[in-house]
């Protein structure tokens, strides 16, 4: 059996809401799973300039700034058309200013900027839900770092 390899960019939104971090996860499809904006790399790209590129593609955000210091891999197999792919995902993390919208592409059907707890809950995937802890986690350890 054929491995194909692949690798994508995506990342992990977040806006600072009246005091509150809220993350933004998009459910694709009507009834499918609720995630992050990723997409394939492109062939003249680096994984931050795919991460932006896809999260203006699919929610209309351009105002990011990219948090330094967090990129987290993960890696899974699935099977697509009778052949095994193996997908490397990199994870950037980014914040855009409070009052910052989603505009859905064709890919979703809604969005939602949840807090930890709740954004936590909605991601459908265990490797989701563990991005985003460990997300959280690196914006807590650096806020301690700056009291």
């Amino acid at each position: 059996m054929k491995t194909d390899f692949r690798k994508s960019a995506g990342i992990i939104v977040y806006r600072v809401n009246k005091g509150t971090r809220e993350y933004l996860l998009l459910e694709y499809g009507a009834g499918g799973h609720w995630d992050y904006a990723k997409g394939g790399i492109e062939p003249d790209e680096d994984e931050r300039a795919a991460a932006l590129r896809e999260l203006r593609e699919e929610t209309g955000l351009t105002d990011v700034r990219v948090v330094d210091g967090f990129k987290e891999s993960l890696h899974y197999f699935f099977r697509e058309r009778g052949g095994l792919v193996s997908k490397t995902v990199v994870f950037l993390l980014g914040e855009v200013p409070p009052q910052a919208e989603a505009k859905l592409s064709f890919e979703h059907s809604r969005f939602a900027w949840l807090p930890f707890e709740e954004a936590l809950q909605r991601a459908t995937y265990g490797n989701a839900k563990e991005t985003l802890r460990k997300a959280e986690e690196f914006l807590k350890t650096r806020q301690r770092k700056k009291l």
